[in-house]
């Protein structure tokens, strides 16, 4: 065998160094100790915890992607697939709560603030002393972002932020709480611009917790309100109407991670329907024997595998300072896929256990719930599909080489 065969036969695309081995196995015995067995009742009572929330903090995973100099834990978009679909095979409404934590604010923030934002607002973040969320869609606008009707005004020292914003997860963290800081999408004329908006500015009101949602219920999802909204001057990040390249760049690892989150799905759901399909019998021979149940099985593994496959390989070219050629075509084509397969392969495993995945104790009900989410949230089926003809109509000779 060549040095360059032994190199590949070495070669582990899902754990490809030590540490990110090392982090996989933190996470998955934090899942199995502390997450999973608060998770259905956190979604039957429609609770983000908070305090377990703030445990990934000790872990050094709300920082995930900062580096140390801020409190965070320097890692790559390889370490930020492992935690969420890690965090995910438990409880996909909590790790939303992450992603919206750690990648929409936490990791936007560290690539796009200057020095001074960054040892102000990142320590606090990291640590989960303050939970953080994003802000950009609205009541009448989701995927058409420069439709956006949230305005920014500067006025001397300070921006008054007028606009509702629609859909944040962590907007509440309880009943009557906001969370604690958020980076919020606004025009500035023609153009957007960003701002961090703190909890207790003046004019930032909660609006309404949206309840009864399908899945995801053990995060919380509200409208917020800026209603002659003070931020403070030193609060935009970067200059005004930077952020449609700020935004751009950030949901190449949102939808990296939201389709990690659907591999975790994927991955619990395969591993209860074939223990149950290996430990229920149907007319003298287990499950696993028949043809159809072959067929759900199989072709779910196939599919997850394919999935992730896909998913580790684009988080391991990524560059998340954005400073490298755009991954956007790929961040989409993996959330287009791996998404859809998270839940179709949930619909197979309640198919496979039959009236026992049709309730909570199963876990895969809830999965179920919780999947149909990630088709949505981060760009939608169709947008990725417009995005990709995009991307291939300019260079499909380059990209299909």
């Amino acid at each position: 065998m060549s040095v360059d065969q032994a190199a590949l036969a070495a070669f582990d695309l899902y754990n490809p160094t030590e540490e990110h081995e090392m982090l996989r196995r933190m996470v998955r015995d934090f899942v199995e100790r502390e997450v999973e067995p608060q998770a259905l009742e956190s979604d039957r009572d429609e609770r983000f915890n908070i305090e377990l929330f703030r445990k990934l903090g000790e872990l050094g995973l709300l920082g995930i992607t900062v580096s140390d100099e801020f409190g965070g834990a320097g890692m790559d978009a390889v370490a930020a697939v492992i935690a969420h679909e890690e965090l995910c095979t438990a409880d996909p409404g909590f790790c939303l709560a992450y992603l919206a934590h750690s990648m929409l604010f936490v990791n936007n923030v560290y690539h796009n603030a200057n020095d001074e934002q960054r040892a102000r607002i990142l320590p606090k973040v990291c640590s989960g002393e303050w939970v953080g969320g994003m802000c950009m869609s609205e009541p009448a606008v989701g995927t058409d972002v420069l439709g956006m009707q949230s305005t920014a005004v500067r006025k001397g020292d300070h921006y008054v932020l007028n606009g509702r914003k629609m859909w944040i997860t962590n907007g509440m963290v309880s009943e009557t709480e906001l969370g604690d800081v958020f980076l919020v999408y606004a025009k500035t004329g023609d153009r957007v611009s960003s701002f961090v908006v703190e909890k207790g500015f003046k004019g930032f009101e909660k609006g309404q917790k949206i309840k009864d949602k399908l899945g995801m219920r053990a995060s919380t999802t509200a409208e917020l309100v800026f209603e002659d909204c003070e931020v403070p001057v030193e609060n935009l990040i970067g200059e005004e109407g930077d952020s449609m390249v700020h935004m751009m760049r950030n949901l190449e690892i949102e939808r990296v991670t939201l389709a990690a989150m659907s591999l975790g799905i994927g991955l619990r759901c395969l591993r209860v329907m074939c223990r149950y399909a290996n430990e229920r019998h149907a007319f003298g021979k287990p499950l696993r024997s028949f043809g159809q149940i072959q067929r759900y099985i199989a072709r779910s593994y196939a599919s997850w595998k394919s999935s992730r496959a896909y998913v580790y390989d684009t988080a391991r070219r990524m560059d998340l300072s954005g400073k490298s050629a755009n991954s956007r075509i790929d961040s989409d084509g993996v959330k287009l896929v791996a998404t859809t397969m998270g839940k179709e392969v949930a619909d197979a495993a309640i198919q496979v256990l039959g009236g026992y995945g049709y309730v909570g104790e199963y876990t895969v009900e809830r999965l179920w719930r919780d999947a149909k989410l990630l088709e949505i949230g981060g760009g939608t089926l169709e947008a990725h599909e417009k995005n990709i003809t995009k991307d291939l109509s300019r260079s499909f000779e380059q990209v299909l080489a």
